[in-house]
């Protein structure tokens, strides 16, 4: 590892404690009023062309908000990074794949505004926890989404889906169908036909030579379902050539793993701050402010 790399990967695992992030809340993406569409963004109390980090929060694609950060703004600030968090519609408003395209245009106001916030509109990485991680994945490597606001994957250095059961919908609902047909059918509702279910999967569009970013699957170590559709997704992408990997949890609950992100000792944070200091140094970048 060459020096400078080494030396970044050290800040970002010992940051220097920032002031608290400033907040600027409530900003709509869209050219509409619905609260759903907006976002907040955390900003350091200094720094330029900042590394952005965008997360999208879970809650079954029917509850939950931006607001639901947690440490994750404080953390991702004391190592120099803008942190913003997105709202999107949910159902019954909208359909996932409408979800999607919030994602994406929110993505794309990001890429538009970060010089606005300190941040590089060309330096992000995409969190997602759950319905979330869904979303993270499929607007990563289905890249139609971003292409239909304008932009390319290329911005993207990393995408962090945090326990999430449905890359491969197809696949989740055939693992639950046997043990829980309510749980399925509740799938089925959400996610549609086995057309759209395909349509919706992240396993959908892997494939070689569309600039996919690296990904990290953060996941519960012992829980079958979240581990078998994290490691799916990683073979695919490897055999792709796309760095990829899963990391196992031990320890966490569906809740706890995303909660706990940026509270110190963490270990899945460390692994979290030690993946996005890697995916930053392999395009000459760096994550930390100037001192």
């Amino acid at each position: 590892m060459r020096a400078t790399a080494a030396l970044f990967l050290l800040a970002l695992a010992t940051p220097s404690i920032a002031d608290k992030p400033k907040a600027h809340l409530g900003l709509p993406y869209a050219a509409t009023n619905n609260a759903r569409q907006t976002l907040d963004v955390y900003t350091p109390a200094a720094g330029k062309n900042l590394p952005v980090v965008v997360y999208i929060h879970g809650g079954g694609w029917q509850a939950g908000d931006k607001s639901e950060v947690h440490k994750k703004p404080q953390a991702f600030a004391d190592r120099g990074f803008v942190f913003v968090s997105i709202n999107y519609r949910l159902l019954p408003e909208a359909t996932i794949k409408q979800m999607a395209q919030d994602v994406a245009k929110a993505i794309r106001w990001v890429h538009d505004h970060a010089k606005d916030y300190g941040g590089d509109p060309d330096t992000m990485v995409v969190m997602g926890h759950s319905a979330g991680a869904q979303l993270a994945a499929l607007v990563c490597t289905d890249e139609r989404y971003l292409k239909a606001e304008g932009l390319p994957l290329d911005p993207i250095r990393g995408c962090v889906p945090i326990d999430g059961d449905t890359y491969d919908v197809v696949m989740q609902i055939k693992t639950v169908e046997p043990v829980d047909a309510k749980r399925a059918e509740r799938f089925r509702i959400k996610f549609g036909d086995e057309k759209m279910q395909v349509e919706l999967s992240a396993t959908t569009h892997v494939a070689k030579g569309k600039n996919i970013p690296p990904f990290l699957f953060l996941h519960v170590a012992d829980h079958p379902e979240t581990k078998g559709q994290a490691l799916r997704l990683v073979k695919l992408l490897q055999d792709a050539g796309v760095p990829a990997k899963a990391y196992p949890a031990q320890g966490k609950t569906h809740d706890t793993l995303n909660n706990d992100l940026g509270v110190a000792g963490d270990l899945p944070t460390q692994e979290l701050f030690s993946f996005v200091g890697e995916v930053l140094n392999k395009h000459g970048l760096r994550g930390l402010k100037e001192e």
